[in-house]
């Protein structure tokens, strides 16, 4: 069993007593030069590292956040986590990243185990399963700093970055129906997640602006987001089996969009000449699909580091926050061939 190396294994080997090996680590002035450089050189040479857990037990403060998101392997999720790295490191803090999979349950356990290995704050962008957030309330409400990115819980004060997603959703709907689209059908994951919300907000403002009736069996709800494959096949059955079929689909979410093209192409849809299709992704593989999707691109890696200085912010603030903020980032269309 691996055992690292502690300050009474230094004192030991050097036959000094453990409170000038710990002066000299900590570079007092207590103890001679010479004393300081003997310890300092065998630290080195042995590859010693401060115990983590008892300088956070010590400083109060454990140089680590924790990030709550549902899948890395999203690419909207992976870009924003580099822009968390890239602040969070040069900081000095390090990055516990958890993943929910969309999964409620998944979500209690993460908050609960970062929580209890005393993270310094948190950044979260909630489940598409999250009905409940009295585990994150509750934290809060201790004082835990907490910041919001993406999916956010409008019910806790503090501060949120977001993509504008309703100008998002309207300009893609917009585009569909200047490419003369009329029947416009919309993908989205759980109702009650803020992304949803917000982007059916935008694609029904889309059709009401051009005078086009809102169709409810249009609407489809995927609850787990795209992460199963069943659920969005049968929202697109669904959709096919209509009396009047919709000519095209904006969907609301990466793995959605994609997931949706791996459908069209088992059920043989052909894009676009079956159906349109434009929707929210940040995938960098976009050109290579065939035919390539017109997306909705947030800027994840800049809300990821913006989420992390105002997470910051908090974690480093002598006294306590009162005024929160909301920040909503625009988004960008890129129209290709689908």
């Amino acid at each position: 069993m691996f055992e690292p190396v502690t300050i009474k294994d230094i004192a030991k080997a050097l036959g000094l007593s453990t409170s000038t090996v710990s002066r000299a680590l900590r570079d007092t002035h207590e103890i001679s030069a010479a004393t300081k450089q003997i310890v300092l050189a065998y630290a080195k040479e042995i590859n010693y590292q401060p115990n983590p857990i008892a300088l956070s037990l010590k400083e109060r403060r454990s140089k680590s956040i924790g990030v709550i998101v549902s899948e890395v392997a999203n690419s909207y999720f992976s870009q924003a986590i580099n822009g968390i790295e890239s602040i969070a490191y040069d900081r000095g803090y390090h990055v516990i990243l958890t993943q929910t999979h969309e999964s409620y349950d998944r979500e209690v356990i993460n908050v609960q185990h970062l929580a209890s290995r005393s993270v310094d704050g948190l950044l979260v962008s909630l489940s598409s399963q999250t009905n409940d957030i009295s585990h994150l309330s509750y934290l809060h409400e201790k004082g835990l700093p907490i910041v919001f990115f993406d999916r956010v819980a409008d019910e806790i004060e503090t501060h949120k970055v977001i993509a504008n997603n309703e100008k998002g959703a309207f300009e893609a709907t917009s585009h569909l129906i200047k490419s003369g689209y009329k029947r416009i059908a919309h993908l989205t994951s759980s109702t009650q997640l803020s992304i949803s919300i917000e982007r059916l907000k935008g694609y029904e403002g889309a059709l009401k602006a051009n005078n086009i009736t809102i169709n409810p069996s249009y609407i489809k709800h995927c609850p787990h987001g795209g992460m199963i494959y069943e659920e969005t096949e049968n929202a697109i059955k669904e959709l096919m089996a209509l009396d009047e079929k919709p000519d095209a689909i904006f969907v609301a979410g990466d793995r959605l969009s994609t997931g949706c093209l791996s459908v069209f192409k088992n059920l043989k849809i052909s894009v676009p000449k079956d159906m349109a299709i434009a929707g929210f992704s940040n995938s960098d593989v976009l050109d290579l699909f065939n035919p390539s999707l017109t997306s909705v691109r947030q800027p994840a890696f800049e809300i990821g580091q913006l989420a992390t200085q105002m997470l910051l912010q908090l974690i480093e603030a002598k006294y306590p926050v009162e005024e929160f903020e909301k920040k909503i980032l625009d988004t960008s269309l890129f129209v290709r061939n689908s």
